[in-house]
């Protein structure tokens, strides 16, 4: 695979899950570069085919931390409107709280303030790096989308659109389980994905985009969508749908 927009490696370490963002223990980051190619792709892809390039909702049904849709929001605030994330596990639904918490100028200053103190404490080398780190996002924070997080069940429709329902959702991201070290729930049906698709035509429109990432072995489709675009890094297969 090609990069198309984030063609340049550019120092993301202010961007590192665990230093100023919070982590989920065991759950590896979504790489910076790879978030912010396909969300161009997306911006690129809507501007081609619907002629839309107004900032627009954003959503992860399988959210975990929100890590990546928080960096995207510091990375390409200008074509975010609105954040929504969710997720099954209650616990990722409070940790993506904090870390979509940090998108505020009172919540990166709660941050900064925690990290000033752990320093004054403990004087780790780390804690002077993440300080450095807030600041630098503080002086990236051109804006403050408006954010929602809820805990649900992405292959319920009913879940997803009792907390989606008075706009529709411009651009779904989302780093599907695995299995690695995210799993699908033992209650979600025997073709998940496929499910999740499903529940998910309640809460788009038709100029929305899908962008799904998985593993080689997971077959991303539904007779409610087309392929727009698909291509491959590494271990990770990325599937962009729109409906229709």
């Amino acid at each position: 695979m090609q990069y198309k927009y984030a063609q340049e490696h550019l120092d993301y370490s202010d961007f590192s899950s665990g230093r100023v963002f919070y982590s989920l223990p065991g759950h590896p980051a979504f790489p910076v570069r790879l978030a912010s190619e396909i969300f161009q792709r997306c911006i690129a892809i809507r501007k081609t085919i619907y002629e839309n390039s107004t900032p627009g909702v954003l959503y992860d049904p399988c959210c975990g931390a929100a890590y990546h849709l928080s960096v995207l929001a510091f990375l390409h605030g200008e074509h975010i409107q609105k954040i929504i994330a969710s997720d099954v596990d209650e616990k990722a639904v409070a940790l993506a709280k904090r870390n979509l918490g940090l998108l505020s100028p009172v919540g990166l200053d709660n941050r900064i303030d925690e990290i000033t103190k752990m320093l004054e404490q403990y004087g780790k080398d780390s804690h002077k790096d993440a300080l450095r780190s807030a600041n630098v996002l503080k002086s990236k924070l051109s804006s403050s989308p408006e954010t929602k997080v809820f805990q649900a069940n992405v292959t319920n429709s009913e879940e997803i659109f009792d907390h989606i329902r008075t706009k529709p959702v411009d651009i779904v991201f989302t780093d599907v389980p695995y299995g690695q070290h995210s799993h699908w729930q033992e209650n979600e049906s025997s073709n998940p994905l496929w499910s999740m698709l499903g529940a998910l035509l309640g809460v788009l429109s038709s100029s929305s985009l899908v962008s799904i990432v998985s593993d080689k072995q997971q077959k991303v489709s539904h007779e409610g969508y087309q392929r727009v675009e698909q291509f491959q890094i590494g271990k990770r297969r990325v599937v962009i749908l729109r409906p229709g």
